[in-house]
């Protein structure tokens, strides 16, 4: 089985970092894995000091095959630094493992990533392997590891093949889900606005990356291959991050699992996506706090930013 190298984007969060990389070098296939770390610049001089000390955690790490360390001398921002990142290791070794520095990984994670990412390197409607599941309520009869239209940006893997599908420039793929009437699908049959996040981006209005890159896997019948219980798990909704604030909705238990089968039919889940699309519709009930609302008032005070050459 190939390793495929993987991509840790990390930026000013230095205690997120250690808890990642500890969980990641305890992984058993860690010492057979390349990690490429791609340090961001400081946005601003208060970020200054907690910049360099993820710098000098980054220059610090070993217990793979090769740790390199990419230290960026201008802020590029999250979107550019994973779209520059995942297109030169794609290029360069055919698929890779993407990772941030908030994210803790189960045990198993690098080995149902690189299993995954084997089984389907010629299966060109498989776009992307997601290490993250939600935390979905209920039974759950999609079998250990499933397909869905949606991908999800924590703790994923892809292909050269699939990556050179990825449109940066999405304002041919906001008129080709409006013309064919498909924003409703988009939007996981309504639960979730992933439309208005990209009308925001074409606006100029939001600088992302994970709807564009949803978009154009959509415009190409992608599917995004799945575990039935998250081998990935977010720290950084603690209102440390930029683009997160505070929540706990997206919490989960960590699987132990070792070993997956890959469904070999190449289609949606229908079960799965229905147990996605009723988790999505949860976020906006009145138990949850709006938490929806919530997100898109963030997201237009960093739209507000952007228009005022703040980010």
């Amino acid at each position: 089985m190939a390793i495929a190298p993987i991509a840790l984007f990390v930026y000013n969060r230095p205690d997120h970092l250690r808890q990642s990389i500890t969980a990641l070098r305890d992984d058993a296939l860690a010492s057979r894995s390349s990690l490429y770390m791609f340090c961001d610049a400081a946005k601003t001089a208060q970020d200054l000091a907690a910049v360099n000390e993820v710098r000098t955690i980054a220059r610090s790490v070993s217990g793979f095959a090769k740790v390199e360390v990419r230290l960026q001398r201008v802020n590029l921002g999250l979107a550019q630094s994973v779209i520059a990142g995942v297109s030169e290791l794609t290029a360069k070794y055919g698929s890779a493992i993407v990772l941030e520095d908030d994210l803790v990984v189960a045990p198993g994670f690098l080995t149902y990533m690189n299993q995954a990412l084997e089984r389907y390197r010629h299966e060109h409607r498989v776009m992307q392997v997601s290490g993250y599941m939600f935390p979905v309520k209920g039974p759950q009869p999609y079998g250990a590891t499933f397909l869905c239209r949606v991908p999800t940006s924590w703790g994923w893997g892809t292909w050269a093949r699939a990556w050179q599908q990825f449109n940066p420039d999405c304002s041919g793929l906001l008129e080709y889900l409006r013309e064919s009437g498909q924003q409703h699908a988009f939007n996981v049959n309504g639960a979730y606005p992933y439309f208005e996040h990209l009308r925001l981006h074409v606006e100029g209005k939001l600088d992302v990356w994970g709807v564009r890159w949803y978009a154009s896997m959509f415009a190409a019948g992608g599917l995004c291959l799945y575990p039935n219980q998250s081998l990935v798990r977010n720290i950084g909704m603690d209102g440390s991050g930029v683009h997160c604030g505070v929540s706990s909705d997206f919490d989960v238990e960590l699987s132990t699992s070792s070993s997956w089968t890959f469904p070999d039919h190449i289609a949606e889940s229908a079960p799965a996506l229905e147990a996605i699309q009723s988790f999505l519709e949860s976020l906006r009930s009145p138990q949850k706090g709006s938490v929806i609302p919530e997100l898109f008032s963030r997201l237009r005070a960093t739209a507000g930013r952007i228009r005022r050459g703040l980010t």
